[in-house]
């Protein structure tokens, strides 16, 4: 029995006082809400109404019912409407993840840019690696992310593809601080500072395989994040590490001495895309991989990854060769 639609005539005859008047407000015939009346009155054993051939009047156990009706019926239209916002992403929880390294002005703007368009969302923001945000996905614990590509996409949707270009960051004694931009083969020995591998393997062997192909291959693999951690290896150990262009400028951070250099070609780039758990986006999810492409897509050395590689991994290997 749908309780709520047999309350809600109830409430349509008590206060129109007339079967006809409250079909027409309800939208339907007088013969099923006279029905919808009876069942209700079966189901609750009361009757509600005194009917004549001129008038209804409310029973006294119907008139005592009456305000707890209005009351259910508001409680139900509230709840509706809730679940119609968090539906639609104007109000309501997000669980959404970027992976470290992402600059802290680019987190403010894809913030800012949800609470713009949508206030009502509650957002739980964590700094998650893709494989830490794939894991939780799958786990039905995080809604949308930030992911870097390639990797395995199973269960996911995805947003568009983006890639940006990254540079080397080299330690102030180094001779290559002198040139205009870096081939990968001149970085032979120094050695190489990366995220740990178990953060995103097949982006991690992605990128030592592109530097074996370039004639580089690292005597020493230190493993950091931290930008404050990173630069200091780059001081102390004649290590270099690979950065977008903005997070190797001065004006971001960087140690004194310490130098950014394109790489020629530009072989190396992050490739990345929001990503969900699939067929369970939602207006919240929309919401948020909305703002995160567009804050990204307005960021310096950002493009739309052309020609698209493959985003997924060799049956045998975790990365393309």
């Amino acid at each position: 029995m749908d309780i709520v639609g047999h309350v809600r005539c109830f409430v349509a005859v008590a206060e129109e006082r007339h079967f006809g008047r409250a079909a027409i407000r309800l939208g339907m015939a007088q013969p099923p809400l006279s029905q919808r009346i009876q069942r209700l009155e079966k189901e609750l054993g009361l009757r509600l109404f005194e009917r004549t051939s001129r008038s209804v009047t409310l029973t006294r156990g119907g008139a005592l019912l009456l305000d707890d009706a209005r009351a259910l019926l508001a409680r139900t239209d509230t709840f509706l409407a809730g679940a119609a916002r968090i539906r639609d992403g104007r109000s309501g929880l997000l669980r959404a993840a970027l992976p470290s390294g992402i600059a802290s002005d680019l987190v403010t703007a894809i913030l800012t840019g949800l609470r713009e368009h949508q206030p009502g969302l509650e957002v739980e923001l964590h700094e998650l690696s893709t494989t830490e945000q794939l894991a939780r996905m799958a786990s039905h614990e995080l809604d949308a992310g930030l992911i870097h590509h390639p990797c395995d996409t199973t269960g996911v949707d995805l947003g568009p593809v983006l890639r940006r270009e990254l540079g080397v960051l080299l330690p102030p004694a180094s001779p290559l601080a002198a040139r205009a931009e870096v081939p990968l083969s001149a970085l032979t020995g120094h050695d190489l500072i990366l995220f740990p591998r178990a953060h995103a393997p097949a982006l991690y062997d992605e990128l030592l395989t592109t530097c074996a192909r370039g004639g580089y291959t690292p005597g020493t693999i230190r493993h950091g994040q931290g930008d404050s951690f990173v630069r200091g290896l780059i001081h102390s150990l004649n290590a270099i590490a690979f950065t977008p262009p903005e997070q190797g400028h001065p004006a971001n951070g960087s140690e004194p001495g310490i130098v950014w250099r394109p790489l020629t070609g530009a072989p190396l780039a992050w490739r990345f895309s929001t990503a969900w758990p699939k067929d369970r986006d939602s207006g919240a999810v929309t919401a948020f991989a909305d703002a995160a492409l567009s804050v990204l897509r307005n960021s310096s050395g950002v493009s739309t990854d052309q020609p698209p590689r493959p985003l997924h991994l060799r049956p045998a290997s975790e990365y393309w060769l």
